[in-house]
């Protein structure tokens, strides 16, 4: 019996001690694991978890950097950054919110929905993130609050720099900035990873094309926080890569000459280099502030402008879309006898108007200009001549002509809102209208009326071809430094290799590697020859605008584009078109080039409801030339200058 019992003692006490074997082994096994991990943890994973805790402990806020400069051709601003005072108020810091906007607005103007506005940003804030009060503060305010700062506890003045624009002569061509809208997130993926709070883009023109690449790379602010989130003190900055700047071909000079000539009417004034392109001026009217929309347009102001009769906010030098009127003589002409269809010697009887078909087409003039010839047509604007020469033409060809010179097409790629036009022809008609073409409707188009429709800009490019002896331009209005260069050494080479050092019509079609459009420079100086009778020599449409000092004459076409049909009992009393209201009087044209003698720019003027090209457009024109000319020296020694810095 003691055996067994010993036995069976002996039994549970291996097995115990085999269980204990076991369950210490297990221990060594996790504590091995444990301390493993722990090694593994400090020692290989450090990085990563030291980096997790930091994520916790640090946070970082995106800052804008200085947006892009746009300059002028010399190097002045057209857009530009400028200090600017604002006000932020941090809730947290304040004992109360309610109290202290009562304080400020008594120091300050600042109105009771702004108030209310601004808190309801605060309530979807934390107590501790930053809300802008004001981010335009004048001096003045600026100073005031400063004074009793005391007093308004949780308020901080800061400095900053927003986009400022020197002057709204360019306000069309460079365009205007403000905030992001759901809109733009959606159209421009670049902005969807942004996440920069209050960054203003591009809206309109340059700004809104070069937006990307002047928006440059963003900073950072990086601060400590608390457990809570809330910031405990800022421990590094980033201001980030200022975005490009752009040279543009701009002449701020002619700019302002151009805004302020049509300062009291509606319209756009286009000049263009007639060998390399570049656009030295591209004025609307009326114009309007850009600065406005910076800090975000008045509710009153936005209204203003987007009611205002003449459409302030539209680029009309190539969104406005208008009939070219008279001034598409020149290509009726020129593709009449490239077609074979007349000679210069074709006369034609004008005794005011014309039958066809059962309906009367007039001329402009009541009683007629008696026989003309192509020369004479295009010096008078003779209708009833180029009735016929349309007549004979046919709306095919034409529409083929005025394609070649640009028309009907877009001039810039810069700009989304420009529009292209129309430029009819018989499968144009069918397409759009569903309808057959009439011999009636080439007559209007021959005199450009009817379903044609062009915008200043394509005006300006026709009239510079026809200038450079009918060579195809691509026109510009950012300059290529590094084309400047290559354009510089081309045309020193040319100009030391010249008896006079002067660069004949010929060494820039070389220059600038131009394709010609036409196979008949004859053609192209007959009609060329007729623009420096329209404005030169007695009875041309233009000649009391011309210019008497030999350097600054020109060769111009005036034109008008019909709105509404004089009725046959206010064309019998030759009721004038200051006469007639506003609105129903018909656009002024003047297209030309200059100087005649060794053509190197191109204009094109319109004035809304001016009534005729001669009276409203042409002394426009007259004006803008000579500033033009006068500045060309400085133009060309600027190539020297910008070419010289850049080797």
């Amino acid at each position: 019996m003691l055996s067994f019992n010993s036995s069976n003692i002996i039994s549970k006490t291996k097995t115990i001690s085999r269980r204990m074997f076991l369950l210490s082994s297990f221990k060594a096994v996790v504590l091995i694991g444990i301390f493993g991990r722990l090694a593994s943890l400090q020692i290989n994973d450090s990085s990563k978890y030291r980096s997790l805790a930091d994520k916790n402990r640090f946070r970082e806020t995106k800052i804008a950097p200085p947006r892009g400069i746009i300059e002028d051709y010399f190097g002045n601003q057209l857009a530009s950054n400028n200090k600017i005072y604002q006000l932020h108020v941090v809730p947290d810091s304040t004992p109360n919110i309610d109290e202290l906007f009562f304080r400020l607005k008594n120091i300050i103007d600042i109105s009771p929905r702004k108030l209310k506005l601004l808190k309801k940003k605060i309530s979807k804030k934390k107590s501790w993130d930053t809300t802008i009060v004001s981010d335009n503060l004048s001096w003045a305010e600026f100073s005031r609050v400063n004074l009793f700062l005391h007093e308004l506890q949780g308020l901080q003045p800061t400095v900053s720099v927003a986009r400022f624009y020197p002057d709204s002569s360019s306000s069309h061509a460079i365009g205007y900035v403000s905030e992001i809208s759901p809109h733009d997130l959606r159209t421009k993926a670049y902005l969807q990873n942004l996440n920069i709070e209050n960054v203003e883009i591009g809206k309109t023109g340059l700004e809104s094309a070069l937006d990307e690449q002047m928006l440059g790379s963003p900073g950072y602010l990086r601060y400590e926080v608390n457990a809570y989130g809330k910031k405990v003190r800022q421990v590094a900055t980033d201001k980030g890569l200022k975005g490009k700047t752009f040279r543009t071909t701009l002449d701020q000079s002619v700019q302002k000459l151009s805004s302020e000539a049509l300062q009291n009417v509606s319209g756009a004034i286009c000049v263009m280099d007639i060998y390399n392109g570049d656009i030295i001026s591209m004025v609307s009217s009326p114009n309007f502030n850009p600065n406005s929309f910076v800090h975000g347009v008045s509710h009153d102001e936005w209204k203003g402008l987007t009611e205002n009769r003449d459409k302030p906010m539209l680029n009309k030098a190539l969104s406005g879309l208008y009939p070219p009127g008279s001034t598409i003589k020149t290509l009726t002409a020129l593709s009449a006898l490239e077609n074979d269809i007349v000679n210069p010697k074709l006369l034609v009887k004008c005794e005011g108007y014309v039958d066809l078909h059962g309906e009367r087409f007039h001329c402009w003039k009541k009683k007629g200009h008696g026989i003309v010839g192509m020369r004479t047509a295009l010096k008078k604007s003779c209708d009833v001549y180029f009735y016929e020469v349309s007549r004979r033409l046919g709306i095919d060809r034409l529409s083929a002509t005025a394609k070649k010179f640009g028309l009907g097409e877009k001039v810039l790629q810069n700009y989304s809102e420009e529009k292209i036009g129309v430029v009819p022809n018989t499968k144009w008609k069918k397409k759009e209208l569903g309808k057959n073409w009439y011999i009636g409707e080439t007559l209007h188009s021959g005199i450009g009326q009817g379903y044609f429709l062009t915008t200043p800009l394509q005006l300006s490019l026709m009239t510079a071809q026809i200038a450079n002896g009918g060579f195809k331009i691509s026109p510009r209005i950012l300059v290529d430094e590094n084309e400047e260069v290559g354009n510089l050494q081309r045309y020193l080479n040319h100009k030391n290799s010249t008896p006079g050092n002067v660069m004949s019509a010929d060494d820039q079609i070389y220059n600038f590697n131009l394709q010609p459009l036409f196979r008949n420079q004859e053609n192209i100086n007959l009609v060329k020859d007729a623009m420096f009778a329209a404005t030169n020599e007695v009875g041309g449409t233009s000649y009391r605008s011309r210019h008497k000092e030999r350097k600054f004459m020109f060769a111009g076409k005036t034109g008008s584009s019909q709105i509404k049909r004089f009725t046959p009992e206010q064309r019998e009393a030759e009721i004038k078109q200051k006469d007639i209201t506003y609105l129903e009087r018909d656009h002024a044209w003047f297209v030309a080039f200059a100087p005649v003698q060794d053509p190197r720019y191109a204009i094109s003027v319109l004035v809304e409801h001016g009534g005729s090209g001669s009276s409203a457009a042409a002394p426009i024109a007259k004006k803008i030339i000579k500033r033009v000319i006068e500045r060309h020296e400085i133009r060309t020694a600027q190539i020297y200058k910008k070419s010289g810095e850049n080797t």
